[in-house]
């Protein structure tokens, strides 16, 4: 009686902390949905609630973000996302985990820890009957989409991976990168390749190539069955059941300028709910069920720039896109939908300062004794996260414009006038000229930088890798003290990032808690029954 009675105990416990879902794996459902936002770490989701909820002219409504009620109705986790031999990963590391369900190494693509291939999670959903598809706000060849579908020793190899994504035998490709794709022939504008290519591709795009052969992965893209579109317009009436979407020569367009085009009737070129919104009625044609990854990807390159302003456009694009995603699935009991990154980028948070502290007010309680309130530091103004929304243009767009300058107009009142008419927060012509110093690059490697000098990173240098960013990081770092915000890098942190699992009770019980990337790669094929 004694046993019996641990027995039912037990089955309660379980019943109760697990809803029911007392066996060793999830599923079997026949839906996965997984949302990456890249960089998304637990404090650029606190920059969005922030912004949600205290900014007083916050364009969200109700002040309450999707990914609020998402964390309030489904499973909570957080993830650790150390790739092999190593504490801090990069994002193709970091996707080949989910992808895969096996540790990897920083910088490669669909391999596993010794250098082999290993079958990621859409191939075999693939093989297995489902229908797959990838979609992406950035290059369909960038590493967290190219981490599901190739299998390659450098994530730089985008011309190499752009075929492999062809042969992956995903339904749906939607993203931009079309220059990896296109034969480099088409550099030359008379060719016949140029000709034939700017029939097929319509004119808001332009006609560039990356590649270092004559390639023309269209064709062989037509070959393995896809329908091709290069618009928003003809990727929503599309009919095909398996289509590949470029619709920008690189990457696609930033948060802000999704903001300020998205009422545009002009505007070719689809946003990230568009896209997904497309896909998922594309797959969910499929009587076996389907896997599809959708990457939020500007985050991480918002967070790489010290760009607040872009990030929190950013992070409303993610979430405008789960909004579609958890309508269309939360009625279902057969879909689980997962709401993941793959690390945190930059460090980013507001902070307290010595900077502008506020005067002193009378408050109407009694216990201060008719003296007035008066704090010893600048807690942060909620004023602020309006003026931070209001940016205008990215820092990257900012240094585009500068840059397209003629060389000898690139002066420090130049990048002033710039900056100052896209920008809530001024800049002076000093912080400018600060900005656009260079000093000799210490670390310079051979092979790896493009040149010997390097912007004039004062402070964590070793943390600013890339040149063309740390000038922007520069950006952000001279308007910090007036935003309260601070950045601890221009690269990622091993920062645990946040975990969320929409579905089915006793499958999404299986997300709650400590996970590492390989666990939850391993648990989406356990939910579909793989």
């Amino acid at each position: 009686m004694k046993k019996l009675a641990i027995i039912i105990a037990a089955g309660l416990a379980c019943a109760v902390l697990l809803g029911g879902a007392c066996s060793k794996k999830p599923g079997p459902i026949r839906n996965v949905i997984l949302i990456i936002g890249d960089g998304m770490g637990p404090q650029q989701i606190g920059l969005a609630l922030t912004y949600a909820r205290y900014a007083p002219r916050s364009v969200v409504p109700g002040r309450k973000l999707v990914i609020e009620e998402a964390m309030q109705a489904g499973a909570m986790g957080l993830v650790l996302m150390s790739p092999e031999g190593a504490l801090v990963t990069d994002s193709a590391a970091s996707a080949t985990q989910y992808a895969t369900g096996l540790p990897a190494r920083p910088e490669t693509v669909g391999l596993n820890k010794d250098g082999n291939a290993a079958e990621t999670i859409l191939e075999l959903a693939s093989r297995k009957g489902r229908a797959t598809g990838l979609v992406s706000d950035t290059r369909i060849t960038h590493a967290t989409p190219a981490a599901f579908a190739a299998h390659r020793a450098d994530r730089n190899m985008e011309n190499e991976i752009a075929e492999d994504v062809i042969r992956s035998g995903a339904d749906v490709l939607f993203s931009g990168g079309l220059r990896y794709f296109l034969p480099q022939e088409v550099a030359n504008k008379n060719s016949q390749a140029y000709k034939d290519l700017r029939e097929l591709v319509p004119a808001h795009i332009e006609l560039d190539s990356k590649r270092k052969d004559n390639q023309n992965l269209l064709d062989a893209a037509r070959g393995q069955g896809y329908d091709l579109v290069f618009g928003k317009s003809d990727m929503q009436s599309a009919k095909s059941g398996k289509l590949l979407g470029l619709f920008t020569a690189g990457e696609m367009p930033d948060g802000i300028q999704v903001t300020k085009t998205r009422k545009s009737k002009d505007r070719q070129i689809p946003t990230l709910r568009e896209m997904t919104e497309k896909a998922i009625e594309i797959l969910s044609r499929s009587e076996s069920g389907f896997f599809l990854m959708v990457e939020a990807g500007h985050i991480d390159w918002a967070g790489h720039n010290s760009d607040a302003g872009r990030l929190i456009h950013e992070m409303l694009v993610l979430d405008e896109t789960l909004g579609y995603v958890y309508s269309w699935a939360k009625s279902r009991e057969d879909t689980l939908v997962l709401v993941a990154a793959d690390h945190e980028t930059g460090g980013v948070g507001f902070s307290y300062s010595r900077y502008n502290i506020p005067e002193p007010r009378a408050l109407m309680g009694k216990a201060f004794g008719g003296k007035p309130y008066k704090p010893s530091w600048n807690y942060v103004n909620p004023e602020v996260l309006d003026r931070i929304y209001a940016q205008k243009m990215s820092f990257n767009g900012i240094r585009d414009q500068f840059e397209a300058l003629p060389k000898k107009d690139q002066t420090a009142d130049a990048l002033t006038r710039i900056f100052n008419a896209n920008v809530e927060f001024k800049i002076s012509s000093e912080e400018a000229k600060a900005i656009l110093a260079d000093e000799t690059n210490e670390y310079y490697v051979s092979g790896r930088d493009a040149r010997k000098s390097f912007p004039k990173v004062l402070d964590f240098k070793e943390f600013y890798v890339a040149p063309d960013e740390a000038r922007n990081n520069l950006m952000g770092r001279a308007i910090s003290r007036e935003q309260g915000i601070v950045w601890a890098s221009g690269t990622h942190t091993s920062t645990p990032t946040i975990l969320i699992a929409l579905g089915p009770e006793n499958t999404i019980n299986y997300f709650r808690g400590l996970r590492h990337s390989t666990e939850v790669g391993e648990l989406m094929r356990q939910a579909l029954g793989l």
